[in-house]
């Protein structure tokens, strides 16, 4: 495992650390790193991941648009970790790559439409601190989106924050479930947080 990680890394033991094991590694090919540390409080570990399955239930937004909300967000806040396995969810999805890999830098990309310029815009906008969210923006996506969609982007990038927050200020960073993407950048260092 990496050596960046901010506290020592927990050996997932017992019974439950060997379904985590089982199920990370089928679903990912291997343990995600975060749970290494969240290991350390299970509670937490549990809530977290019990949270996850509800969010992955979610269908009122374009899983397209969720994804790149999601990544533009990593981004802005720079958990490497967070883009590293989001190209490695929007492959497996079959997002297009070619999109998939410019979201770090969307502005100067001619691959976006607008609508996909918005959600990261928003997105980002979402991110700063403070929020930089203006009426226009809401207004703009309820009327393209419809309000289910809008609560659910909203949601969608608030956890994002949550998951590169937590991951980024544990120390994580990318830890290889882009390689199998073929996406250059995702292994690039410009995107190390």
């Amino acid at each position: 495992m990496p050596s960046q990680f901010r506290i020592p890394q927990a050996t997932l033991d017992g019974a439950y650390g060997a379904i985590m094991t089982r199920v990370a590694t089928r679903r990912w090919g291997q343990v995600p790193d975060n749970a290494y540390v969240l290991w350390h409080n299970k509670p937490v570990l549990k809530a977290v991941f019990g949270f996850e399955q509800k969010v992955g239930r979610w269908k009122a937004l374009d899983p397209h648009l969720k994804a790149y909300a999601e990544m533009a967000s990593a981004g802005a806040i720079g958990c490497s970790w967070c883009l590293d396995f989001g190209y490695f969810l929007a492959h497996t999805r079959g997002l297009d790559e070619a999109k998939v890999r410019e979201v770090p830098r969307w502005r100067e990309s001619d691959v976006f439409t607008g609508l996909e310029r918005e959600v990261m815009a928003y997105a980002e906008a979402m991110t700063a601190t403070p929020p930089e969210v203006t009426d226009e923006m809401v207004a703009s996506l309820d009327r393209q989106l419809g309000h289910a969609a809008v609560v659910e982007l909203t949601m969608m990038v608030a956890v994002e924050n949550e998951r590169s927050r937590f991951n980024a200020a544990m120390g994580l960073a990318s830890q290889g479930f882009s390689d199998v993407c073929e996406l250059p950048l995702a292994g690039a260092g410009s995107i190390e947080g």
